[in-house]
């Protein structure tokens, strides 16, 4: 009986240990659904409807990139949905506004144009989707009036969930800059924000 107790006890001490080595080394994750995906699309469609926009194509991708949902609205051009498509991977990928990217490369550091498409879309119009602090997703759009229209449309879409996505270029520096990109003589920092507001 005993030697039953002393098994039991075991087994309970390395399912303990099992499950204590589990939580340190899993975290919760949150991921974008497709209805999350629709309701990013239909914030963003509802804003350029009242906003007059004369088109716009809104593509969402997940945390990874991947394309998840997309709208072209009527009278968008045909490389809208690449293009937006792009500013929606950017702005995930890179955890941050695409604005903040073309900016960047209009100061002078052109060489980050070097970067290949497929991962790069340098052009106004991305945000990064967040819920509770986690980004789990991405929001791009093109064809609306203009690359400021195109990012209002955008962050219309990523504030659906209560996120306080704002204007990327008034963006308050919170902490030092962080190496993005370097070359023998050249390097590329971005720097890291805590919070947006308009100006």
């Amino acid at each position: 009986m005993k030697a039953i107790n002393r098994w039991i006890a075991a087994m309970l001490l390395l399912s303990a240990i099992s499950a204590i080595t589990i939580a340190q080394t899993v975290t919760d994750k949150k991921t974008l659904t497709i209805e999350g995906a629709k309701k990013v699309i239909a914030a963003a469609v509802a804003f350029a409807k009242k906003n007059n926009a004369p088109g716009g194509v809104i593509a969402v991708v997940d945390d990874g990139g991947n394309l998840m949902a997309l709208e072209r609205l009527d009278g968008t051009f045909a490389a809208g949905a690449n293009i937006s498509i792009g500013k929606a991977r950017t702005a995930v990928l890179f955890k941050r506004p695409t604005k903040v990217f073309e900016d960047i490369i209009k100061n002078g550091r052109t060489a980050m144009v070097a970067l290949p498409d497929s991962l790069f879309t340098p052009l106004q119009g991305g945000i990064p989707i967040v819920v509770d602090g986690q980004i789990v997703g991405g929001v791009g759009v093109s064809g609306a009036s203009s690359a400021q229209q195109d990012e209002e449309l955008a962050i219309a879409g990523a504030n659906v969930f209560g996120s306080d996505a704002k204007m990327s270029g008034a963006m308050q520096l919170s902490k030092p800059p962080v190496l993005f990109f370097e070359q023998p003589g050249f390097s590329v920092f971005l720097e890291r924000r805590r919070s947006c507001r308009r100006n």
